[in-house]
């Protein structure tokens, strides 16, 4: 089996392999504003907020599978040649007197089809002085790319930030280009972009550490070295999962393969694998960013691999 960094795309690249796809895609209907998916989790009260969709290449979606999969898999997303669609789900929570995003989506810094996020809020109500909170899964462009605006102003003023020792420590590592491969070079500037931006209110967490109460830091590294899952308590506990496990329509049914953005791509295995049979075992429900709005569900085992539930 080939290494996925081997076909890992440089931001740029990527950029520029799907412009064409993304802006000539239709929106889906499920990122509009008039289906915000709504709903209570012990103290938390949280609303799926779309920050639109990103389209990727097949051979970063899909870098393990055969052509004939592929083919499948493409077509069951909506997708074509060119690459497919996916979404981008930013769960908004409410505790207390705080309003809490988990990622902040891509603003203007990725593709043209995504950065809905702050414009929907608006349809919502919520403003961006509103935000409390934003919470960093990992410091990918889809993910933190809409930290500050084309101005370089802060886009939530009032926010404390937060990001993983382990992240922050990655990409903001001074001898960064010396000893990764050139394809992560773009995505550090990103991140330093995103990250510096908010230096002076940003925390650092490990996991295990508490954002507020009953929500709790939860390591799944891999799809970068840093990469946290966020667990909210009660109800049986609910994991927004990031980009630990993908998206829903492959990774479930096939969790043995790579994903091509994974940097490091066998520990990002086994935090996949852990956290779907931990999901299974422990009947948790999860809430994935790039899985098929509102992502909220769970894992049921199926044969060798796992089935998604809607919720």
């Amino acid at each position: 089996m080939s290494d996925p960094r081997a076909v890992l795309l440089t931001r740029r690249d990527l950029l520029s392999a799907t412009a064409a796809a993304a802006g000539a895609a239709m929106l889906p209907p499920a990122v509009y504003a008039s289906d915000f998916h709504r709903f209570k989790h012990g103290a938390f009260d949280i609303t799926v907020v779309s920050d639109g969709f990103i389209t990727l290449p097949a051979e970063i979606l899909l870098p393990d599978a055969t052509p004939e999969e592929r083919q499948v898999i493409i077509q069951t997303l909506g997708g074509d040649a060119q690459g497919a669609p996916v979404q981008a789900n930013i769960p908004l929570i409410r505790h207390g007197g705080d309003l809490i995003l988990i990622d902040n989506g891509s603003g203007t810094n990725f593709q043209a089809s995504a950065g809905r996020l702050a414009a929907n809020l608006k349809t919502l109500g919520i403003k961006p002085v509103d935000i409390t909170k934003v919470v960093f899964t990992h410091a990918h462009p889809d993910h933190s790319g809409a930290t500050s605006t084309s101005d370089g102003k802060v886009l939530y003023p009032n926010a404390e930030y937060f990001v993983s020792e382990a992240e922050w420590s990655f990409w903001t590592d001074k001898a960064f280009e010396t000893h990764t491969p050139t394809a992560l070079h773009d995505f550090a500037r990103g991140a330093q972009r995103d990250l510096f931006a908010v230096k002076d209110r940003l925390t650092i967490v490990k996991p295990g550490q508490e954002i507020v109460p009953g929500m709790q830091v939860v390591d799944t590294p891999g799809h970068t070295p840093g990469h946290v899952s966020i667990e909210l308590a009660g109800d049986g506990n609910l994991l927004v999962t990031g980009d630990a496990c993908t998206n829903d329509v492959i990774f479930f049914a096939h969790p043995d393969w790579h994903f091509g953005f994974d940097t490091n791509p066998q520990i990002a295995l086994k935090s996949r694998k852990r956290l779907l049979d931990r999901a299974a075992s422990e009947k948790i429900q999860m809430l994935g960013y790039h899985w098929s709005y509102p992502g909220v569900g769970y894992a049921e085992r199926k044969d060798n691999a796992y089935r998604f539930v809607r919720a």
